[in-house]
């Protein structure tokens, strides 16, 4: 049974993860099919070492597991109800005001802020 610690505990590894970009970007493609290292960064136009070390955190967090195949290794969501969860969180529609000055001053997130994409 979860607690209240381990159900908090669980909201702040997915916060971890969702709050950066490249993260984000890696479970956006993770949530249509397994991914691989290689396949990731050409397809995110991103290096392999930074998608490993990405990776590397996701797992950490226990938002994805890695699965050995040969000589490589397959990334995929933990659990089908974090699939669906995130599924239907990129479905919700956010009311953002746009006139609302953000309060972080060191967001780097595309699109907000003023900052380009």
């Amino acid at each position: 049974m979860l607690t209240s610690t381990t159900r908090a505990d669980a909201m702040t590894r997915l916060g971890r993860a969702m709050a950066d970009p490249t993260r984000s970007r890696i479970l956006l493609e993770l949530l249509s099919a397994p991914g691989y290292p290689a396949r990731l960064a050409r397809e995110l136009g991103l290096t392999r070492t930074n998608v490993s070390n990405h990776l590397a955190c996701l797992r950490g967090c226990g938002i994805v597991v890695a699965e050995p195949e040969g000589r490589q290794t397959r990334y995929e969501i933990a659990d089908p109800h974090l699939t669906a969860a995130l599924t239907a969180l990129v479905d919700v529609t956010l009311a953002v005001d746009e006139d609302q000055p953000c309060i972080d001053p060191d967001c780097a997130v595309p699109g907000h802020c003023g900052i380009e994409q």
